[in-house]
């Protein structure tokens, strides 16, 4: 069978398994990276679905699918929201972290070792979250569709990522992986990485409809990340099932 995994990327992860929730270990930049995603997500899954009022758990009833949920740093925050939260990653030793901090945490997540075209598409979620993974993977096309079996008529689907450009190449592998040292060296591969347009056309081509796109830059002054309309390194686009 056609796989999206890529098992030296998968590798690659496994090794550093250990450390997802070491704020200033290996996967420090997404514990920094990951309240503005929370909040874009948590604002556009409101809107989308009309959610009205400001309980907390305001995600109750909302199946949501995280896939490359890695040690569950996107799982855990959506499950505290209330939503009822599916990670998946084809690295098993990611997934033995996640299912470990989760308990110790008494949050019920159902965290599974598989990828999104081994999964039943009979079960189909409200929300699916593609957080950093398009350029991991090994057929881009494969994993978009599966992606879109997977979604609910009427769901919205978050996909972030790195473009391919001259910017991210500075940022994101010199600056990033070998000078300040955020990420080891190689983890990502530059020719990997999709621009805007090319993204959008894997979209339009399974029938996805886009909501809204917008860049996601970080301010080493404040040490903040920010929306922007700036989609030269990191961006990420909503977009639905039509």
């Amino acid at each position: 069978m056609t796989t999206t995994i890529n098992k030296e990327e998968i590798q690659k992860f496994s090794k550093l398994a250990d450390e997802w929730w070491d704020v200033n270990g290996k996967f420090k930049p997404l514990h920094m990276f990951n309240p503005i995603r929370l909040e874009y997500i948590a604002y556009n899954i409101r809107q989308h679905f009309k959610i009205k009022g400001n309980e907390i758990n305001f995600l109750k009833g909302v199946s949501i699918l995280d896939i490359g949920c890695g040690g569950g740093l996107i799982s855990e925050p959506m499950t505290r929201l209330g939503g009822d939260v599916t990670g998946i990653d084809a690295s098993e030793k990611n997934i033995k972290v996640a299912k470990i901090h989760s308990l110790k945490n008494k949050l019920k997540i159902n965290y599974l070792n598989t990828s999104p075209e081994l999964l039943d598409s009979k079960e189909k979620f409200d929300v699916i979250l593609n957080l950093e993974v398009v350029e991991h993977v090994s057929d881009v096309s494969l994993y978009i569709k599966s992606c879109y079996n997977l979604l609910k008529e009427g769901g919205i689907m978050f996909t972030a990522t790195l473009n391919r450009s001259l910017m991210s190449y500075l940022k994101a592998i010199i600056g990033a992986e070998y000078i300040l040292r955020w990420l080891p060296v190689g983890t990502h591969d530059w020719n990997k990485f999709l621009k805007p347009e090319e993204l959008l056309k894997l979209l339009q081509n399974e029938n996805f409809y886009t909501l809204d796109i917008k860049g996601l830059e970080f301010n080493p002054i404040l040490s903040k990340w920010k929306k922007s309309n700036n989609l030269s390194v990191n961006y990420i686009i909503t977009s639905s099932k039509s």
